[in-house]
């Protein structure tokens, strides 16, 4: 499960570049915002970052859960842990399903 994740964020940032990068352009497009401290972030690196925050908590779930397994956890604390990596994998399932559904749409449109 892990590494489909993974898989999501390499196949994310592929998608991004092709999707920038248009017959009619000379170049990739940077698409970027300024954050609070004056820098300025793209939305590929966001993306990247919250896949990493959500491939970290699955860990941390499954890690929890092996550590109920032997004891070494309270089952009050498995629980939480897994319904964070449980939250999390429905966060990033909604965002590939957002992605996926506005690629087929670019794909659809006439230029």
């Amino acid at each position: 499960m892990l590494e489909q994740i993974s898989a999501l964020t390499s196949s994310t940032d592929s998608l991004l570049k092709s999707v920038s990068e248009t017959r009619f352009m000379s170049g990739p497009q940077e698409t970027a915002s300024t954050g609070q401290t004056g820098e300025t972030v793209s939305f590929g690196d966001t993306l990247a970052q919250v896949s990493q925050d959500a491939i970290q908590r699955l860990k941390d779930g499954e890690a929890a859960s092996l550590a109920g397994v032997d004891g070494q956890a309270s089952v009050q604390q498995v629980v939480e842990a897994v319904m964070a990596a449980e939250q999390s994998l429905q966060t990033a399932i909604a965002i590939r399903d957002k992605v996926v559904g506005a690629y087929q749409e670019i794909s659809r449109m006439t230029i």
